[in-house]
């Protein structure tokens, strides 16, 4: 059975069906020796390469999974860093198959909550701009923001790559002791429908605020919580791996179905015609 090598290549975790588009296009992908194509159809007994490396096409689907990173400031969203800098993907557990895709990006100075999944497809639709996924921030803002401009970040401002809002701004208390001091601070939580790169942050700039500490506190339906340490991860609960599938209309992939225990057979014991209830033995 052949699919369309986007689809195949996003169930296999290797990157969103957009993504993979762009690589085609940069010629970093291969079929059996051969330039591959975007909407070409390959089956799991085709050789596919991504920038050299050979991918495995197993037959058989790996479980759908999604883990809570807590991103530390300072650490980059990428797989390889010509600079040698930290990565998120450096702790990550390993993957028999497959590999770890980002719900998005946080830039190297924002922390909090960073999803990571093997499924393209859930990656994709959480990050695509017709679902309207929430993102939720934590904000410390060095500046006065009056109720002016906290109406106008809501009804939307123009910025170099085009309008854009938060949906809500609502103040909030400092996340631990050491940020309650400073009386030039104050501390926000801001709701985007949005990731466009450093997006809160060029809202707040637009009239004149600094950011100076962001946290992503929630993504979607999911919460950051108290639970994990910094530049640590969890896996995320059945419960929460629902709330995302229904958050972007995916169905929940079907458990895998184990073989029939085979029946005993009737004739393992002797059979004994019109016998009656069997005696004890005596012994001798």
């Amino acid at each position: 059975m052949t699919e369309r090598i986007q689809k195949l290549l996003a169930t296999a975790g290797i990157a969103s069906r957009r993504a993979i588009e762009e690589m085609i296009a940069e010629g970093r992908i291969s079929v059996n020796g051969r330039p591959a194509e975007i909407g070409q159809k390959i089956d799991h007994d085709d050789k596919v390469r991504v920038d050299g490396r050979m991918i495995s096409l197993t037959r058989k689907s790996q479980p759908m999974r999604v883990i809570l990173f807590r991103k530390k400031t300072g650490e980059l969203v990428t797989r390889d860093d010509p600079d040698g800098r930290r990565t998120v993907f450096r702790k990550l557990p390993e993957l028999e198959s497959g590999r770890w895709i980002a719900v998005g990006r946080l830039d190297i100075n924002t922390s909090g909550l960073l999803l990571m999944t093997t499924d393209g497809e859930l990656a994709r639709r959480l990050t695509h701009p017709s679902f309207e996924i929430s993102r939720v921030y934590a904000v410390r803002v060095l500046g006065d923001l009056t109720d002016e401009i906290r109406k106008k970040l809501v009804t939307g401002v123009e910025l170099d790559d085009g309008r854009a809002k938060a949906e809500s701004i609502r103040s909030a208390d400092p996340p631990d002791a050491e940020d309650a001091e400073g009386a030039a601070n104050r501390w926000y939580e801001v709701t985007m429908r949005e990731g466009r790169n450093r997006i809160v942050r060029r809202l707040f700039e637009s009239q004149g605020l600094q950011v100076s500490r962001l946290i992503r506190i929630a993504y979607g339906p999911i919460e950051l919580g108290r639970g994990i340490k910094a530049g640590g991860y969890r896996e995320a609960t059945p419960e929460e791996l629902e709330a995302l599938l229904e958050a972007v209309k995916l169905a929940a992939p079907e458990p895998e179905k184990k073989a029939p225990r085979k029946p005993r057979s009737l004739m393992a014991k002797t059979y004994r015609p019109n016998a009656g209830p069997r005696k004890p033995r005596r012994r001798p």
